[in-house]
């Protein structure tokens, strides 16, 4: 957005550093203008090059990153990608070998999260995909990742389909991970892929505590059995009024909830039993 042009710089530096270098690298501008990267030291050689887009409007998350995978399912000659928040840094040179070596290793995998740390090696308990999140450095097949660094399969995303961009913030992963386990593919936490990132609260955000309503109710019409969609809403109600202690925070996240229910949500593609049946295998069954 703009806003950390000192992280993009180090971010950068970061990704040079690895000892597998990506073919190459797509830099998003999400409503706002972007400097010229095409000689950043020790990426202006790239295959690929480096590729700025500058959006008119900010996009949201997972609008502004299927910009760059629409680009690059035009360019046609990348497997996978690699997606880093503005203000991760590597502190590894061998991620991009290991991601590489996952995915040749296995053609069912279709996503790979990341561990997130802060500068101090601290991963939130809210950044380890499981319920059970006493140990960040467990790694192993999931039913969710983290949208600060990952990376996926461009085979997979032909067949489930990009971000939802109507999500705009927060859940994004939930619903592209469901649609992913859905279809067969594979989503897999991976802690020696480590993307230190600062230690922040999602409520920094004004919007939090709406979009987190509203997007949980999406989530549920797009991709649940209809029996689960009240379980898995109710579950939540009862854990948000339990957890949140902030009146205003509590009102918007009412009205981001009557916002969900009201509203389109894009295509309901609800799925298979067999589905719900394999995440509660996984630890964590679609109502939690």
């Amino acid at each position: 957005m703009g806003d950390r042009p000192q992280a993009v710089e180090a971010l950068l530096a970061s990704v040079a550093m690895q000892d597998v270098r990506p073919t190459r690298l797509v830099i998003i501008g999400n409503g706002t203008a972007l400097p010229d990267f095409t000689a950043f030291p020790g990426l202006e050689d790239l295959d690929g090059g480096v590729t700025t887009i500058e959006l008119p409007e900010n996009l949201g998350c997972p609008g502004g990153r299927n910009e760059g995978l629409r680009r690059l399912a035009e360019i046609g000659d990348v497997d996978v990608v690699i997606e880093l928040d503005d203000d991760g840094l590597l502190v590894e040179k061998d991620v991009f070998r290991r991601v590489r070596d996952h995915f040749a290793a296995d053609d069912r995998l279709g996503i790979v999260g990341f561990r997130i740390a802060d500068e101090h090696g601290e991963t939130q308990r809210r950044h380890v995909p499981r319920l059970r999140a006493g140990d960040p450095m467990r790694g192993g097949p999931v039913t969710a990742f983290l949208g600060g660094g990952h990376a996926f399969s461009m085979k997979m995303l032909e067949q489930t389909g990009p971000w939802p961009a109507e999500f705009f913030f927060t859940h994004e992963e939930t619903d592209l991970a469901w649609r992913a386990l859905d279809a067969g593919w594979k989503v897999v936490y991976e802690p020696e892929l480590l993307l230190q990132h600062p230690k922040t609260s999602p409520a920094r955000h004004a919007v939090y505590y709406r979009m987190t309503a509203r997007n949980r109710v999406w989530l549920a019409r797009r991709n649940l059995p209809l029996p689960l969609v009240p379980a898995y809403l109710g579950t939540w109600t009862l854990l948000t009024l339990a957890r949140t202690r902030d009146p205003k925070g509590l009102r918007a996240w009412a009205g981001g909830f009557a916002e969900g229910v009201r509203t389109p949500c894009g295509e309901r593609r609800p799925m298979r039993w067999s589905t719900v049946w394999r995440m509660t295998r996984l630890g964590r069954p679609p109502v939690i």
